[in-house]
């Protein structure tokens, strides 16, 4: 399991002593001068399967940040396919710039073909700053794509499902905690309210939990809250929320020596891809505090069922949130696990996701 001592190796080391560090089988860089993309794909694993993962496009600080990105993220697909019962592997892909300047139906269509020339060993879904209209695009020149809108055959937007799953394994962990699965009159602090947080937003708000919003873009914290009769705060102050559930569905990391003494609440549970900002350290941290951890990539893996049946065959509304609705079972084995081997629950999910994998081919020993 990589810690931040170890992530500071990868920022450091050569290409393949990253790769190696994190345990994946390629990294492929696309670049195309005509169009200005510049993209990376992460293949971490394919023993259960083709590596299935979103494309996600921002802007980032450097080359060295997003490549440190697709390789945490495309871990966590693995991981994510794993534990979901999904015959996938992990992958995740990065694109580099302004969504609001770059994009366009030739950026978007040669980034298919990039996809296009790895045969089928990745495949690719919307994340951050795409949408099921630029799906389209890159399925004009790969048949490597799922997430496509309902209206020409797909899956659709998976973020409903993603936000259903969250909220499965939200319930899951209350009932851990206080003793019932029951929100209503529960504080609950939802940082981010972007697709998936807006969603998560309307089923609390439908359990008459009391909410607090946070978002980047302030007009769309204060209209979340208008909406669902929540209460809007600033970026940094969700923190100091008094709660009862804190929901990280923003960026990942959020869960940090910088934060982790500042919450109060009894449980994290959220959207986020990667919260913990060191998985072992603060993974220990929440679990000394008595703080019910729902591991980010087993609670958010609705998109991922979505988009999966999708491309695998046989989809369906009913199968997709049927199979989402299992995460509260595994939600709960997990986190009884986690007390009954006193690991923290993010190291115990790992541990039944790897277990899976193990079963059908090899696999370092989670560390």
């Amino acid at each position: 399991m990589i810690d931040v001592k170890e992530e500071e190796k990868v920022s450091s080391s050569g290409i393949f002593d990253q790769l190696d560090l994190m345990e994946h089988e390629q990294l492929v860089f696309c670049n195309d001068k005509a169009t200005g993309l510049k993209a990376i794909i992460g293949i971490h694993c394919t023993v259960l399967g083709p590596a299935l993962g979103g494309t996600r496009m921002w802007n980032y600080a450097s080359e060295q940040e997003a490549i440190t990105d697709v390789l945490r993220l495309s871990r966590g697909m693995t991981f994510k396919a794993a534990i979901s019962g999904l015959n996938l592997g992990g992958g995740k892909a990065v694109i580099i710039g302004d969504s609001k300047k770059l994009k366009s139906e030739a950026f978007l269509r040669r980034f298919g073909k990039f996809i296009e020339s790895l045969n089928g060993k990745y495949i690719t879904a919307e994340d951050v700053n795409m949408s099921p209209d630029d799906m389209e695009y890159i399925a004009m020149e790969t048949r490597h794509v799922t997430g496509l809108s309902e209206n020409i055959g797909g899956g659709g937007d998976p973020s409903p499902v993603t936000a259903f799953g969250v909220y499965m394994g939200m319930k899951a962990a209350a009932k851990k905690a206080f003793g019932s699965d029951d929100l209503s009159g529960k504080s609950v602090a939802v940082q981010g309210a972007g697709q998936v947080g807006m969603h998560l937003i309307d089923y609390l708000a439908k359990e008459n939990a009391k909410l607090y919003v946070s978002d980047f873009d302030q007009k769309r914290a204060l209209k979340a809250a208008a909406d669902h009769n929540a209460i809007a705060v600033g970026l940094d102050e969700i923190y100091d929320v008094d709660m009862d559930i804190y929901a990280p569905c923003a960026l990942g990391a959020t869960i940090n020596d910088n934060t982790i003494d500042r919450l109060k609440c009894n449980v994290v549970a959220g959207a986020a891809n990667n919260q913990l900002a060191d998985e072992e350290k603060h993974g220990n941290q929440l679990m000394q505090k008595g703080i019910v951890y729902a591991p980010d990539f087993l609670i958010n893996a609705g998109g991922l069922i979505n988009v999966g049946i999708d491309y695998l065959g046989g989809w369906s509304k009913d199968r997709v949130y049927k199979k989402t609705e299992k995460i509260f079972q595994t939600t709960l084995d997990i986190l009884n696990l986690s007390e009954k081997e006193g690991i923290h629950s993010q190291k115990a999910a790992i541990k039944l996701a790897t277990k899976r994998i193990h079963e059908l081919g090899k696999i370092k020993t989670v560390r």
